[in-house]
């Protein structure tokens, strides 16, 4: 008898349940497709059916937290007739917000930033990431190049920069919170950091708290 849909997305969703608390428990490079099919209680088989291989099914997971490259750009377009950086801002205001309210967010980046080797077998993996972070750095950069924001850089700051001087502080945020959740509350910290960071790019950037909040799409 041939598997329903449903059924067919329950053992996808078992496998990468599986996936998640051995990479967490044994880190990517040291668990195998098998490791994971005993996890999840199936075939080595049926993991095959559903991922090509484990660099497929890691990147699958990473899906799970991430959003799109189209929805990143309607988030960060959401609030372009005020101040196009308004958007950027939430989303990273919110990313890293989210974390200790979201246990599966929380897990996977733990693995992507700290249980993670991009050996030969993740190559594909590893260029599927560095492919998101260029498009969302790319799109960071559209925000500081458009015509409302541009001239308001602070001298010797271009768009180019200041999109990889944002991502780098994000990853920073991300990194050290994972690794210890003492260091900055996420809750009460982190606007007033990634308003610092703003502050740092723009000349005359606002009191963000004083605003309307932004909608969220």
């Amino acid at each position: 008898m041939r598997r329903t849909k449903e059924e067919a997305e329950k053992t996808r969703s078992t496998i990468l349940e599986a996936a998640e608390v051995l990479f967490l428990e044994k880190g990517v490079a040291h668990t195998s497709l098998e490791q994971i099919a005993r996890q999840a209680g199936v075939t080595r088989g049926a993991v095959y059916w559903h991922f090509e291989n484990k660099a497929h099914l890691f990147h699958e997971l990473l899906s799970q937290v991430r959003l799109p490259p189209e929805q990143l750009a309607e988030r960060l377009g959401c609030c372009a007739e005020h101040d196009p950086l308004l958007g950027l801002r939430a989303l990273c205001v919110e990313a890293i917000e989210s974390l200790p309210h979201d246990e599966q967010r929380r897990r996977i980046f733990t693995i992507l930033l700290r249980r993670c080797e991009f050996t030969e077998e993740l190559r594909e993996a590893e260029q599927r990431h560095e492919a998101f972070i260029n498009q969302f750095i790319e799109l960071c950069e559209s925000q500081f190049a458009h015509p409302r924001v541009v001239t308001r850089l602070q001298p010797g700051m271009t768009p180019r920069l200041a999109a990889r001087a944002l991502h780098a502080m994000i990853v920073g945020l991300f990194s050290d919170w994972l690794r210890d959740p003492t260091l900055f509350d996420a809750q009460a910290d982190t606007a007033p950091m990634i308003d610092a960071c703003f502050r740092g790019l723009i000349r005359d950037w606002p009191d963000v708290a004083a605003l309307p909040r932004p909608p969220v799409a």
